[in-house]
């Protein structure tokens, strides 16, 4: 059974493919973000990247989506996926430029700000558990590694789950 937070698809960044969360990412903890790689909070891309290969063994993912929302996005997603996998070398899933606040937001941040609240920058991030269900909204300024994040990150692996 697919959680409602879950039941969307989006295309990949930079390419024609779309992956529907639920059938991707099933059972898993994912830390969701929304992402721009023209802003002064760019550099956390090293330490997501960090975070999901530190546990991604144990059933954790990130998700990228980049915005535009705050004016700091590239307008070609050629150029966003560079800054992305060249520049920070990431390679946990990035998604299709795609608007996360207000009216016009994607559907899985709608529904993740109607959970928590809206990101109010970018690299607003949301754990959701392995149940699909929003555990914790974390502000820009939180660190991925070290602190409270990853701290949830790791109570959230603990929990059972279908793919536990």
């Amino acid at each position: 059974m697919c959680a409602q937070l879950l039941d969307y698809e989006h295309r990949v960044l930079a390419s024609r493919e779309s992956l529907r969360l639920c059938d991707a990412f099933p059972g898993q903890v994912l830390l969701i973000v929304n992402t721009a790689s023209q802003c002064g909070f760019t550099g956390q891309f090293e330490g997501l990247e960090e975070l999901y290969q530190a546990h991604k063994d144990k059933g954790f993912v990130v998700l990228g989506f980049p915005s535009n929302d705050f004016r700091q996005e590239h307008d070609d997603e050629g150029q966003t996926a560079e800054v992305c996998q060249l520049n920070y070398g990431v390679t946990f899933p990035m998604f299709a430029t795609t608007p996360v606040r207000g009216s016009d937001a994607n559907q899985l941040f709608a529904d993740l700000a109607e959970a928590t609240k809206p990101p109010r920058w970018n690299f607003n991030k949301y754990l959701i558990g392995r149940d699909g269900e929003v555990i914790e909204h974390f502000g820009s300024m939180a660190k991925p590694r070290g602190g409270k994040l990853e701290s949830r990150v790791l109570e959230a692996l603990a929990q059972t789950g279908p793919n536990s």
